[in-house]
């Protein structure tokens, strides 16, 4: 038996992604921001929420 990737185990429905994956891709994302400089300590709690329910919205198409 072949093992799975990680890449190859993609939802079959953004309605099917659950809120921790969506968690997850937004910590990954809001790293990347924090080691290029562009997040700091002071705006960490806005911009962690923006990318979220950027992510969300992109992903499931909530409109709130």
């Amino acid at each position: 038996m072949v093992g799975q990737d990680k890449t190859s185990r993609v939802a079959d429905s953004p309605e099917k992604m659950s809120d921790e994956t969506i968690l997850k891709i937004a910590k990954e994302i809001t790293v990347k921001f924090i080691e290029v400089g562009r997040i700091t300590p002071t705006t960490f709690a806005s911009a962690f929420a923006g990318i979220y329910s950027t992510i969300d919205k992109a992903v499931r198409g909530n409109k709130s």
